[in-house]
């Protein structure tokens, strides 16, 4: 057989193997896609089980190593910070969002950094918890899921981090408590200047506030005094909504699935993402009427004081220290309406961050875990450790 004989049999050996995993994995996602998602296989103790709001913690007990999206592998820290992370999702969205694939897991990697990772699940709303609002979300479910972390970890002090609205809850969390035990608070893409005029999320407060200011101009209609499961928001059109921060993204995909169906790796990266995007979950009427009314009609999220119900949450007595991201591509919550949020605060110790992605790429994106998680981390490991003691000079002279 001569060379190019070889070459040639080579080639069609070769394509035939091609062909064999396309129609392998092809009946796989057809008839049993439910072996190819990977999201949510981390282990973890339920800490704290409530009607809706549940508590979860990560401590990777059987592992050494986990494996990192480029291939690598990362060493699990055993010892770990005095002061335990507190990872808190947005609204709409399964807990997936932080352990979307082993080896592009939020909570993993914290772990594995040494950090006692927490997880607050807000559970999957149904139509009887359509009258949730902020107030519930962010003082009284998220006040009870701390304490209930407290008790668990033996620590007081503790780091929240949350993404877009996520992180916002915590603010308004800190805002309305003031605890010196909130240590830190890192943000990523959390929406605050709905005045800039800039993103998706301003112009429809824009839109929003100018029609409602109309409708109370000329009627006695008043978004505050509707039923607020009237207002909820149906998982399709939260999934909608995520889809539309990568419009093209969402239309791409399919025709990557077709290409790429030889792949099993990318067939089982596709089906998880996309059985995320397809599963959201009812969003709240009274978180999106609070919303609506406070925080885009009225603007006061950008002036530093949001009323949360019958509390005021004050974000410009905020000292905890920040890190905060926003995603240079981000449509949602570009870069203006994320950084306002270091000019509010009083801390000392604040930073923002630009970050690869768009409004989702910029936390689960392939990108995040060296742009997000890492810088995240080490800023986390620098201010997490036991707090020195300040002690008073003795002013040296002589007595008299």
């Amino acid at each position: 057989m001569n060379p190019l004989q070889k070459l040639t049999l080579g080639n069609a050996l070769a394509l035939n193997q091609r062909l064999a995993r396309t129609a392998a994995n092809g009946v796989d996602w057809l008839f049993k896609r439910d072996t190819l998602i990977q999201s949510g296989r981390t282990w973890y103790e339920l800490v704290h089980d409530g009607d809706l709001m549940a508590v979860r913690y990560y401590g990777l007990p059987d592992e050494t190593e986990i494996e990192l999206v480029d291939g690598s592998t990362l060493p699990i820290q055993r010892q770990q910070y005095p002061v335990p992370l507190v990872l808190v999702p947005p609204l709409g969205v399964t807990t997936e969002t932080f352990d979307l694939m082993p080896q592009r897991s939020l909570v993993r990697y914290m772990a594995a950094k040494g950090f006692r990772t927490y997880l607050v699940d807000w559970g999957k709303p149904r139509k009887e918890h359509a009258h949730l609002n902020l107030k519930d979300y962010s003082y009284t479910m998220l006040g009870k899921a701390l304490e209930k972390i407290r008790e668990h970890s033996g620590s007081s002090e503790v780091s929240l981090m949350g993404w877009c609205m996520g992180g916002l809850l915590c603010l308004l969390h800190q805002g309305q408590v003031l605890d010196p035990n909130i240590r830190n608070i890192v943000t990523v893409a959390s929406p605050i200047d709905m005045e800039s005029g800039r993103g998706a999320v301003a112009g429809v407060a824009n839109i929003a506030n100018g029609s409602a200011q109309l409708v109370s101009n000329y009627t006695n209609l008043r978004l505050q005094a509707l039923d607020p499961a009237r207002l909820a928001l149906p998982p399709w059109a939260t999934t909608l909504v995520f889809k539309m921060t990568d419009p093209i993204g969402s239309v791409t995909t399919y025709w990557d699935l077709v290409t790429r169906m030889s792949d099993r790796e990318s067939l089982k990266s596709y089906s998880t993402t996309a059985d995320y995007l397809n599963n959201m979950l009812l969003y709240p009427g009274g978180v999106l009427q609070d919303m609506a009314v406070k925080v885009m009609g009225e603007g006061q999220l950008a002036r530093g004081k949001v009323e949360v119900g019958d509390h005021l949450a004050e974000l410009d007595r905020i000292t905890s220290n920040l890190l905060a991201f926003a995603g240079e591509a981000d449509i949602l919550v570009p870069k203006e309406i994320a950084e306002k949020i270091v000019e509010i605060v009083a801390s000392e110790d604040k930073d923002f961050r630009l970050a690869p992605g768009g409004h989702m790429g910029v936390i689960i994106g392939s990108k995040a875990q060296d742009a997000v998680w890492a810088q995240s981390a080490a800023w986390l490991a620098q201010r997490s450790g036991v707090k020195r003691q300040k002690t008073a000079r003795r002013k040296s002279g002589r007595s008299r």
